[in-house]
């Protein structure tokens, strides 16, 4: 313990004077006389040992009032475990990601307890000490150290954004900073990804971990259609699947669902703790064009997600065609006419202009094609439409070899082959299994054509060698659908994976949403001219990077300038299409990491200390006994005050 003003240590002579006071009384006595004193021995005998009783404890609260009045004025203190230097740096990384909406301890949200707490850290250091604010935007203003001032003006400019950063992207940042990192975040373990990351010895780390409190939670965890076809005029069903991640009971969640701003449907939702529910709504006949669809509900205190938005194209029938020697199975799949425009034609007398203006052309069993039909083809390559090329039972392969740039070499399979079963995290394959189980029986097929190894191959054999293969926008089967080749056409799977290569082709097919934590957005467009760029329009303007591909847009998405909601695409005034952004469900998982868990999990060095702020005026307490130490005058002083109390209950009330 040390003294701010030791010199008043001098005082404590003054604890000489009540001890005087006690050893010389100078109240006078007087003399009563009696006549008779027989009884008065004794009674004298216990008044003196009462009055000396109460004459030590008034002199010890004297005694006890003068010794911490003295050490009051002498202020003592407990000096501070870290030192404050001249000309420090300092970086405060504020977590402002939605999940910082939630509230802390007094009703107070996380993002402004976090504020102030980064306050209270400017006010501590020293007046020439530069700072440097980070939050997940990464902005502009985070490149440069700012004085005190210029860090309490930003702090005010501090707004919620849709962006997560994890650990390593932060701690990336901010590796080139020599002095304190102030880490102020609640530490979510959906976002914050620890695996693999040290910290560098020579950076000091302060883990401020903001505690949320435990509140019940509901997002929306996955949205996709019952069709996967969205034909205008047809009926469909949307499927929701609703998560409750709180920790208590939701009963009665009402989920609404607002078409084009007008309300479609609602369903009520009973949820469990850390469970899902599925809420269906039809989506009634007579939806053409692009539509809004907005799934809403109510959830409080965490209500950044109570909002999904997503797009659907009701468009035209799916032109399909086919050129074949024989009809065949491909007939029977797309013979749904409420759904496909189905053509087929022989190989002599084929209408290119159909084909040029199809969605889905399959070439069947056509070993040497009309050379105008290749030309035609190979155009219809650049653009957006699927292509499938089934090889003929004999032949040399000229019509897939000059549509494919496979080496294709003649097979040597004697007898079918069972193929292996299909990585259920294709995205081609997405929404097609109920069940996805490693025992599902599948099709065999004997090999007409080989093409070597293939690790992006939709289908294997269990050899390894591929089934089905995709290049660009061109599928290749590897046997003829004949009964003698393969009774995949007789499979439960092949009306799938015919629908999907049908709807990856359809010209007006995309993404009904997309996540911001998602790296690219997909546009198609019939025709695009000129060097403009495309422009998205909603909550904000902006012109993400892009590419073009045929009449395929591809947008980074923006995901530090854009918020969730609906985005008009066009460009020099052309609307060319809508997209919708959601936030990444992680964001909405608030369980959380404690400060010592983070610490340990990061290599537990010296380097790394932890603060532990119920509110802010702890944090406050906390950082100034750190690097200020603990003021100790006050307890000196209420001591001092107690004791002068408890002298005057002992003079009144001792007897």
């Amino acid at each position: 313990m040390s003294f701010a003003y030791p010199a008043f240590l001098w005082a404590l002579t003054a604890l000489a004077i009540p001890i005087l006071v006690h050893l010389f009384s100078f109240r006078r006595t007087t003399r009563i006389l009696f006549s008779n004193t027989r009884l008065l021995q004794q009674v004298r005998q216990e008044t003196t040992q009462k009055r000396k009783l109460k004459q030590y404890l008034v002199l010890a609260s004297r005694l006890f009032f003068v010794f911490f009045l003295v050490m009051a004025f002498a202020q003592p203190f407990l000096p501070a475990s870290e030192q404050i230097t001249p000309g420090r740096e300092v970086t405060i990384y504020l977590d402002n990601s939605y999940s910082m909406t939630s509230n802390i301890a007094e009703k107070t949200r996380a993002l402004d307890a976090g504020i102030g707490f980064s306050r209270e850290v400017a006010s501590l250091f020293p007046a020439d000490t530069r700072y440097k604010l980070l939050t997940n935007d990464f902005a502009p203003f985070s490149n440069s150290f700012k004085t005190r001032t210029e860090l309490l003006d930003l702090l005010t400019q501090v707004r919620l954004s849709p962006v997560s950063r994890t650990f390593h992207e932060v701690n990336e940042r901010a590796s080139s900073l020599n002095g304190e990192l102030f880490w102020i975040s609640d530490f979510q373990k959906s976002t914050l990804d620890l695996s693999a990351v040290r910290t560098d010895s020579a950076q000091s780390l302060h883990l401020v971990a903001i505690p949320l409190d435990q509140a019940s939670n509901v997002l929306i965890d996955s949205v996709y259609l019952e069709d996967p076809f969205v034909v205008g005029g047809q009926r469909n069903t949307l499927h929701v699947r609703v998560r409750n991640a709180g920790v208590k009971v939701r009963e009665g969640l009402v989920v609404k669902l607002t078409i084009n701003d007008i309300q479609a449907g609602t369903a009520s939702v009973d949820l469990e703790p850390s469970a899902m529910a599925d809420v269906k709504f039809d989506l009634a006949q007579g939806l053409t064009g692009l539509s809004r669809l907005v799934i809403s509900f109510t959830d409080f205190p965490v209500s950044f997600d109570n909002t999904f938005y997503l797009t659907l194209n009701f468009a035209d029938k799916i032109r399909v065609t086919e050129v074949r020697q024989t009809p065949g199975p491909v007939e029977k799949v797309f013979g749904n006419t409420a759904l496909f425009d189905y053509r087929a034609f022989s190989p002599g007398n084929v209408d290119l202009a159909i084909i040029s203006q199809s969605d889905l052309v399959i070439l069947n069993g056509i070993d040497r094609p009309d050379p105008a039909l290749v030309n035609t083809l190979r155009e219809f390559q650049q653009g957006s439409g699927s292509i499938l090329l089934v090889p003929p039972a004999s032949g040399d392969g000229t019509g897939v070899r000059a549509l494919t740039n496979f080496s294709l070499t003649k097979a040597d399979a004697k007898e079918q082959q069972e193929l292996d079963k299909p990585d259920f995290q294709n995205p081609f394959f997405e929404n097609v299994f109920e069940d996805r189980t490693s025992s599902m029986a599948m099709p065999r097929a004997k090999a007409v054509w080989q093409w070597g190894s293939d690790r992006s191959a939709l289908l294997n054999f269990k050899n390894g060698s591929p089934f089905l293969s995709r290049t660009g926008n061109t599928l290749v089967l590897a046997s003829p659908l004949d009964n003698a080749f393969t009774d995949f056409q007789n499979h439960a799977l092949f009306v799938p994976v015919m629908y999907r290569m049908a709807a990856s082709g359809h010209r007006t097919s995309q993404k009904p949403y997309y996540l911001l934590s998602e790296s690219t957005a997909i546009l198609q467009a019939d025709s695009l001219t000129g060097e403009a760029p495309v422009t998205l329009s909603g909550k904000q303007e902006i012109v993400p990077s892009q590419r073009r591909s045929g009449d395929r847009v591809v947008m980074e998405i923006p995901r530090f300038s854009v918020d969730p909601g609906f985005y008009v695409a066009s460009i020099q005034g052309d609307t060319l299409g809508m997209i919708a952004f959601n936030m990444d469900k992680r964001e909405s998982l608030l369980e959380q990491w404690s400060g010592e868990e983070v610490k340990s999990m990061l290599g537990g060095g010296d380097n790394i200390s932890i603060f532990r702020p119920a509110a802010e005026g702890s944090f406050s307490n906390e950082i100034k006994e750190r690097y200020l130490g603990r003021q100790l005058w006050k307890y000196a002083l209420m001591a001092a005050l107690l004791f002068l109390l408890a002298e005057i209950v002992l003079i009144r009330f001792l007897r």
